[in-house]
């Protein structure tokens, strides 16, 4: 799918990799819908790119919200031709910690944002999608979702995050499967350690080891370096029901 003119919805694109991903597709002449809960973030965020983008101050988990947006990027661009979820929250916590067993409202926040508002946005998103006219290959959308390399080898304290992220990426095949039906590619990126807001939080110290983590290179991922995989997606049909590590080969320790 050719990115110029088409439109984009972006979760979690106030910040981070989906403010990455918001730029590029901007500069490849695509407009872009930010779907976010930092309001202040994303109202500047468009007053900044301009005219191609809105912004729709949304909770992932919550249908009305998801539905409004949906419908007022259909009223502001006319349809909905992609869809990237990088919406997501890392808390961590031990299963059995030093005050006792994880909450499972703690369990439950982490897995209803990560999983539950991934799957809500995509299934709202693809029944706008399916009206759109294809192109030469039959194909009428591109949904790209976020999990992680912890969906894979998670860490200690990483337990519902892990489990979200798995999920995110387990259910991967079988909507692409389903979705083929309609013309809708299902892909999905499971990113390492990025430089981020959440990394850029923590002490100088521990950025520089956690760079060095990664094999190669012996760095932090740049957000830029994710948005341009969701390029590459977008544009190459034959990817499709695959799950994608973007990570330098890094295999996270158990700490």
């Amino acid at each position: 799918m050719e990115i110029k003119d088409t439109v984009a919805v972006v979760t979690g694109g106030a910040s981070g990799l989906g403010e990455a991903c918001v730029r590029n597709l901007l500069k490849l002449g695509g407009k872009v819908a930010i779907l976010d809960f930092a309001e202040e973030k994303g109202k500047g965020l468009v007053s900044e790119l301009g005219e191609r983008t809105v912004f729709f101050k949304t909770d992932i988990t919550d249908e009305k919200m998801v539905q409004e947006a949906l419908d007022g990027t259909i009223q502001a661009f006319g349809a909905i031709n992609v869809l990237v979820n990088c919406a997501g929250v890392g808390i961590p916590a031990k299963v059995l910690g030093k005050e006792g067993p994880m909450p499972m409202s703690h369990f439950n926040k982490v897995v209803q944002i990560n999983l539950m508002g991934t799957i809500n946005v995509i299934r709202l998103a693809a029944e706008k999608m399916v009206k759109n006219s294809p192109n030469k290959d039959g194909e009428k959308g591109v949904v790209i979702n976020t999990a992680s390399v912890a969906a894979f080898d998670g860490q200690i304290g990483q337990a519902a995050y892990s489990a979200s992220k798995a999920a995110v990426a387990g259910m991967t095949l079988p909507i692409a499967r389903e979705f083929a039906e309609y013309g809708i590619r299902v892909m999905t990126i499971a990113p390492g350690i990025f430089n981020t807001p959440m990394v850029q939080a923590l002490p100088e110290k521990v950025q520089e080891a956690l760079g060095q983590m990664v094999p190669f290179p012996k760095r932090l991922g740049e957000p830029d370096e994710f948005a341009a995989l969701i390029q590459h997606i977008i544009e190459n049909a034959m990817l499709n029901g695959e799950v994608i590590r973007l990570d330098g080969a890094i295999r996270m320790a158990a700490r």
